[in-house]
């Protein structure tokens, strides 16, 4: 996600308590558990898995502007489940959330969309002879991949909210990424953990709806597709995550888990697609520069050292003040990397 925002519907279901951030690390009963040996299956696994209690489709895009500018764009829809058991109609115990964002260095705009399963205002559609389509209300993630093509291979992307929206066509470029240990992510050292898998190639075209008008982009995106029932220690309290594409065409995915010992990860993505996960502890995450945004203090610059690839480079936001202001706020957006790798990418960071 990653391990990302899934504090935003445990909130939504009521389930935050005084027991680790937003209850993840809290034993749960009836709902599936990710499992070593379950082998993913495309286009199977690019739908709902409402056995487990927690799902995402994630994406996050690094854009330049016709104006010369940069932008940075957050689209993301959030499943949780109240019950292990699916309901019809108002029975359904699905809750649905979207988080939309534009960013630059100088605005931040963000929306937010919640809605209820089993009504159709919000869901995943995949098979019986209808493409992938991700929707809350009118904003809508829709497959246009042709025959022979895996369902995420293109995609057209929209959403809009209070001074923004964006229309925008999605075109891989490399293959699907398995995370961790072929798609099974391991969160902690006792052993909670997510099945996780990326589409980190897109190449992106598309217009952005801002005040000032509209601004013609191009880019690359980033989408992340993650889901769990439990999938943080006790003990762990937030997470500093890195999406990185480097210019020479390698890219990074990591992640920092705040507890009594922070527990790091991640996987090291050739600029062919072939993925090599990360030792525990072989990434190492020193927050340099902190920005106290919404009365709180966070850490928007940023030291990643990897020596097994000979990395070593800092992370800067393109705007500190890229606040979530949603139902459970965090911070989210794009940065700038220099060092021995130059490039651009995102950074979530929650629990501060």
């Amino acid at each position: 996600m990653n391990v990302r925002a899934v504090f935003l519907w445990l909130a939504l279901a009521g389930a935050a308590s005084a027991q680790g951030f937003a209850d993840m690390g809290a034993t749960v009963e009836g709902f599936a558990l990710p499992d070593r040996d379950t082998v993913l299956e495309f286009p199977a696994d690019h739908g709902a898995h409402p056995e487990y209690r927690i799902e995402w489709w994630y994406l996050t895009a690094n854009l330049t502007g016709a104006d010369g500018a940069e932008y940075g764009v957050q689209w993301t829809l959030f499943r949780t489940a109240t019950a292990p058991v699916e309901g019809d109609g108002w029975d359904s115990p699905q809750l649905w959330m979207g988080h939309a964002a534009v960013t630059k260095a100088t605005e931040h705009f963000v929306a937010e969309r919640l809605a209820r399963g089993g009504v159709g205002q919000a869901g995943v559609t995949l098979g019986d002879g209808a493409p992938f389509e991700a929707w809350i209300d009118d904003w809508q993630m829709l497959s246009t991949a042709g025959a022979g093509e895996d369902a995420l291979d293109r995609l057209t992307l929209k959403a809009k909210g209070e001074g923004f929206g964006y229309a925008l066509e999605l075109d891989a470029k490399g293959p699907l990424v398995l995370q961790g240990d072929e798609g099974y992510s391991v969160k902690s050292a006792g052993g909670q953990a997510s099945h996780y898998y990326s589409q980190p190639f897109y190449a992106v075209t598309g217009e952005l709806q801002l005040p000032g008008g509209a601004v013609a982009v191009t880019g690359s995106a980033w989408l992340d597709r993650e889901w769990s029932s439990q999938p943080l220690a006790a003990d762990q309290t937030g997470w500093d995550w890195f999406s990185l594409s480097f210019d020479g065409g390698e890219k990074l995915m990591g992640f920092v888990l705040r507890g009594t010992e922070d527990f790091t990860s991640g996987t090291w993505i050739g600029a062919d697609g072939v993925a090599v996960a990360l030792e525990p502890g072989a990434l190492q995450a020193e927050a340099l520069e902190r920005f106290t945004v919404a009365g709180r203090e966070v850490p928007v610059g940023w030291r990643l050292t990897l020596p097994e690839r000979g990395l070593d480079v800092t992370l800067e936001a393109l705007n500190p003040r890229a606040w979530m202001a949603t139902s459970v706020p965090y911070w989210e957006g794009p940065v700038r990397v220099a060092g021995s790798h130059t490039g651009r990418g995102y950074l979530e960071m929650t629990g501060y």
